[in-house]
């Protein structure tokens, strides 16, 4: 590592790059109702950089086939609370995206569907390789009042929002028989 030279970082740097996301995250058990898995939806590929809190993304909108690539800083800055993150993400070109790849990542792959229930917009995330089988919802709100007063819609099988498990970062490291076995280890009726 080359080091930053004498000094150290200066920690308390400025919010004007960082919004703060605030979602509530669901479990489920099966696909919502109307969700049609031919219907529009996007291809996620997230590398999360070793040891750092860096996720490089590449997002394929399917019926267009372009692509979105960034790479992303987000953290928890109340644990363990993980309904409110730090987001600052930079959009790369395709060169920039090719650079950052070199860095060892741990890769998760899903597929995101838009979906709409009462009004409210969620993504449906049905996951890919040693995840296939998870699927998450999540939806996301402007205010603190307003996702706290959230009710689980009817499809939800366990409210995750506040579990670190369930965060892309925890989640890269296991394996949908990993979120079984804990599932059932908390609760046997839970084992969805």
């Amino acid at each position: 590592m080359k080091g930053i030279g004498t000094g150290r970082v200066f920690q308390d740097h400025s919010r004007k790059y960082e919004r703060v996301e605030r979602e509530r995250r669901f479990l489920l058990r099966e696909l919502p109702p109307g969700l049609d898995l031919t219907g529009e939806h996007t291809q996620i590929t997230d590398n999360y950089i070793t040891g750092t809190r860096l996720r490089l993304r590449k997002l394929r909108w399917v019926s267009t086939n372009e692509w979105t690539l960034k790479l992303t800083q987000k953290h928890t800055p109340a644990p363990p609370d993980f309904s409110r993150t730090l987001i600052t993400s930079i959009y790369l070109n395709e060169y920039e995206y090719e650079v950052l790849s070199v860095f060892e990542g741990n890769e998760l792959r899903k597929n995101r569907y838009p979906y709409e229930h009462e009004g409210r917009k969620y993504s449906v995330d049905i996951f890919l390789g040693a995840l296939r089988g998870l699927i998450l919802a999540e939806t996301d709100f402007e205010a603190d009042d307003e996702m706290d007063d959230f009710a689980p819609p009817p499809f939800a099988f366990i409210d995750v929002t506040r579990e670190e498990l369930f965060t892309g970062a925890r989640l890269v490291g296991l394996t949908a028989e990993d979120i079984r076995a804990e599932l059932s280890r908390r609760a046997p009726d839970a084992r969805g």
